[in-house]
């Protein structure tokens, strides 16, 4: 394919760029407890897409989160698995991505940032930066998404705001340029000021914060008046911010230089309808994605798109899997067919839904940007492309390097079918990553994940959705690297070390105690192959 793409003609081309300007996605990321869930649900109440915004513990009579669907979720208030939402605001379209926060489930995140255009970079007033928040930064930078920073849980007791500030630039490298600033310290939290226009809006929360917080407009002399010291002390912080240039730029913005910082509290809704009109003026649409030759595919070539999840048994009475598309160029009509890139097979659109939570709608029409759930998708993993017309292949999504293992067992050998059934599906949605052996045989696969609660999903999963419980036994291994079958045999009379065969694409992997044992065996054996799985996983250093 030349370097620009064939392009839709005349009016078609036009109606899709159009499109394509109008569209939104991006993703949620922060350290766990920051609140990425809880502001899911507040960006949807104040898009008018709910009406009333639940809590990620759903207590009394507010409900829970739509974005936390799964019933481990829900148990433990925590996200697991990445969720999509899409939403209109401001005459915009916004795919919202709430991702997990705990590292144990990064590898979900990691494939969601390969879907979007932008992140939501979320701080706890209190935390500020923390590890998690650091690593999820580092995979934006390295995929050059631009990042917009939101300061949450203002309404709580926390630290100075230029000291945030500070930390962002010192420890990320990011020039942080806010957009509004808060009147009142960390805990008492009155109001945003607007620094482009001077505005005041002050604030007041709603009983149990489910509805939007009341807003209200203030001139300069009146919020002067009603706020005192803390307009006083606000405007000499805006002073100081003007006389260091933190102001926004939209070049170093899209470059990855500066990130434009907002400030507020998602669990009473204060400062969120600031962050919507911040995502639509200022985040960048879709354009041009890179196939995996390196050529820039426009948003008007013909239509092609790239799973980046997997899910299966979203709904219950239905059982289905479902694959997440991101439309990268063209336009979408369901019922079009489509090839699928890895096997060079039509793959027929019939059932295309667009996804709210666990809820479902179906959806006729998509432009770049979008989210498509493609049902019974049972042929499709995730990295592959879909494309129409000429053909399109964009690179593989990596996955990260296991760090833990374990043995899988059926509890109940007469739903041994089940559990096959089971063991594969989540390996197909990267649940975990399915290893197997000669040796322990097909009865015992063993499972390799990045974080140990993964383990605990597989195991929930594993019970609830098909119904073959399962008893893990843990291994004694910490780190994964590629060999072949050369070396194999050598490898296989190592004591620390174990061969085994990597179900989904069927290349051997060793495991080895850790990487003091590693380092033992590259040294006593320096003709055996051992390399690192993946760049950009979590291999420990050698």
């Amino acid at each position: 394919m030349s370097e620009t793409a064939t392009v839709a003609g005349g009016n078609a081309a036009e109606e899709i760029v159009q499109e394509a300007g109008r569209r939104r996605t991006f993703a949620v990321i922060s350290h766990p407890d920051a609140g990425k869930s809880t502001l899911t649900e507040a960006l949807a109440l104040h898009a008018a897409a709910i009406s009333s915004a639940g809590a990620v513990h759903g207590k009394g009579e507010r409900r829970g989160v739509v974005s936390d669907w799964m019933g481990l979720e829900q148990a433990r208030g925590i996200s697991i698995t990445s969720a999509a939402l899409r939403v209109d605001y401001g005459g915009c379209v916004l795919n919202l991505l709430d991702t997990p926060g705990h590292a144990d489930f990064s590898e979900d995140t990691y494939r969601v940032l390969s879907a979007v255009d932008c992140a939501i970079m979320l701080l706890d007033a209190a935390k500020g930066l923390e590890p998690q928040t650091l690593k999820l930064f580092e995979v934006c930078r390295a995929r050059a998404v631009p990042v917009i920073t939101f300061v949450n849980k203002w309404d709580r007791p926390g630290r100075e705001p230029l000291e945030l500030l500070d930390e962002i630039e010192q420890r990320i490298g990011l020039r942080p340029t806010p957009l509004n600033w808060p009147v009142g310290i960390a805990g008492d939290f009155r109001g945003l000021i607007e620094r482009d226009s001077g505005g005041y809006t002050k604030l007041r929360r709603t009983p149990g914060g489910a509805t939007r917080a009341v807003e209200e407009r203030l001139g300069a002399e009146r919020a002067a008046e009603v706020e005192q010291e803390a307009w006083a002390q606000a405007q000499e912080e805006l002073a100081l911010l003007g006389g260091i240039g933190a102001d926004y730029d939209e070049a170093s913005f899209l470059a990855g230089v500066s990130c434009p910082v907002l400030f507020g509290a998602a669990l009473p809704n204060f400062g969120v309808s600031q962050l919507l009109d911040t995502l639509v003026g200022l985040a960048p649409a879709p354009g041009a994605q890179p196939d995996a030759t390196g050529v820039r595919r426009p948003v008007a070539a013909p239509f092609s798109g790239q799973v980046f999840k997997m899910q299966a048994n979203m709904d219950k009475a239905h059982r289905d899997r479902m694959a997440f598309v991101r439309v990268c160029s063209g336009r979408f009509e369901r019922g079009m067919v489509l090839t699928h890139a890895a096997t060079g097979r039509p793959f027929a659109t019939k059932y295309s839904q667009a996804v709210f939570g666990a809820q479902r709608t179906t959806l006729d029409t998509a432009f770049p940007g979008d989210v498509i759930a493609l049902v019974n998708a049972a042929a499709l993993s995730v990295g592959d492309t879909l494309y129409a017309g000429p053909k399109v292949a964009f690179a593989p999504i990596p996955s990260f390097a296991p760090e833990h293992f374990a043995v899988a067992r059926a509890l109940d050998a007469g739903r041994y079918k089940q559990f096959q059934r089971g063991i594969a599906q989540l390996d197909s949605e990267g649940v975990v990553q399915v290893l197997s052996s000669e040796v322990r045989g097909q009865q015992a696969p063993v499972l390799a994940a990045v974080g140990p609660l993964q383990f605990d999903v597989v195991k929930h999963r594993m019970e609830q959705e098909f119904r073959a419980p399962i008893e893990l036994s843990h291994l004694d291994y910490g780190l994964a690297r590629r060999t072949d079958a050369a070396c194999a045999p050598a490898l296989h009379g190592l004591s620390g070390a174990e061969v085994l065969t990597r179900r989904a694409d069927g290349e051997l992997l060793v495991l080895v105690h850790n990487k003091w044992r590693l380092r033992v065996i590259k040294r006593e054996h320096p003709d055996l192959l051992l390399q690192p799985l993946l760049a950009g996983g979590t291999n420990p250093d050698e």
